[in-house]
């Protein structure tokens, strides 16, 4: 069957708003890394818009290129003049909570898109692709959000492409951190890591001890994830070596428990690592803290103790349900 909205769409429109950023920066005479930057996103944005027509070895490349810029310092930020402050705290009186709106529609519209886009299809049609329909009903949700907000603030349409950018250009590099180590996660566990970690553990724990299994399972999601700097990265490797091996098939556990609690296992370790970097360091910079690591030692003590908690849960509920 035909689908007429699919991943690759939206990946199109990404692709375009990256090429703004790229454009914008290639025209601003006052860049302090006109060309290094421009280079940086003009390459993201050629991935997005052409990445299905590429080998991918080349796409590998391209991204090699792009690490060695941002090595370099060569992915800088712009000098932007800031709106007065007046005008500012008049639009957020004017506005007041209203301006959550749009934030609280995509997660809303996602889980209601994830759930009933899939069936809507025209004869032999379908409205999108099943297979990615949850990815479909986030970057459609986006779209509705950013149409959203445009409604509510009456802003220009110069106002969020600029906007956009000036964001995009102040996360920098950091920016594509979680797909490269997405894909690493995905290299990882075709490596055969996740067999090396299950040896080690089996070898230096007592895991025929089913409490022992859960917290070897949700640490090392914790320090994976710490590590690789993103959960979903973890995921394939842990629960590959340590969660499916011990908890499901040793000891019976129930594979979904173990999967949603170990994810928020592994979500302990991203509030603790500077490789989280798009969690933790981009918010120390928008900010403007002098401690960039200020974020991570206010998440400390609350991802320890949450990561307790998860252990506990996991036992009680996984080996129960």
């Amino acid at each position: 069957m035909k689908n007429i909205i699919t991943l690759d769409h939206i990946y199109y429109l990404l692709g375009i708003i990256v090429a703004f950023v790229a454009y914008r920066v290639a025209r601003n005479p006052n860049h302090p890394s006109r060309i290094g930057s421009s280079l940086f996103w003009g390459i993201f944005a050629f991935t997005f818009l052409f990445g299905q027509a590429i080998p991918y070895v080349v796409t590998g490349y391209l991204v090699l290129i792009m690490v060695v810029i941002a090595a370099a310092g060569k992915v800088r930020e712009s000098k932007h003049e800031e709106h007065p402050k007046s005008e500012r705290e008049a639009h957020a009186a004017r506005l007041k909570d209203k301006i959550f709106i749009p934030a609280l529609v995509i997660p809303v519209l996602t889980v209601i898109g994830s759930f009933t886009l899939d069936k809507i299809h025209f004869g032999n049609v379908n409205l999108v692709d099943p297979e990615m329909v949850t990815l479909i009903a986030l970057g459609l949700s986006t779209i509705i959000a950013f149409f959203s907000a445009q409604y509510l603030t009456k802003a220009k349409f110069s106002v969020p492409m600029n906007e956009g950018s000036r964001l995009m250009e102040t996360v920098g590099w950091a920016i594509i951190l979680p797909q490269m180590l997405s894909a690493l996660g995905a290299i990882f566990a075709k490596a055969g890591v996740g067999d090396v970690v299950s040896k080690v553990v089996g070898d230096v724990l007592p895991t025929q001890i089913p409490f022992v299994a859960v917290a070897a399972y949700c640490i090392g999601m914790a320090l994976f994830t710490m590590i690789m700097g993103n959960a979903f990265a973890a995921f394939a490797v842990i629960t590959g070596g340590i969660g499916l091996p011990l908890i499901v098939h040793a000891h019976g556990g129930n594979p979904a428990i173990m999967a949603a609690i170990g994810m928020f296992a592994g979500y302990c370790g991203t509030l603790m690592t500077p490789m989280a970097a798009n969690f933790n360091i981009v918010p120390a910079m928008l900010l403007d803290l002098k401690d960039k690591n200020a974020v991570i030692k206010a998440q400390v003590p609350i991802g320890v103790v949450l990561l307790g908690i998860n252990i506990v849960l996991m036992y009680f509920l996984v080996y129960h349900f």
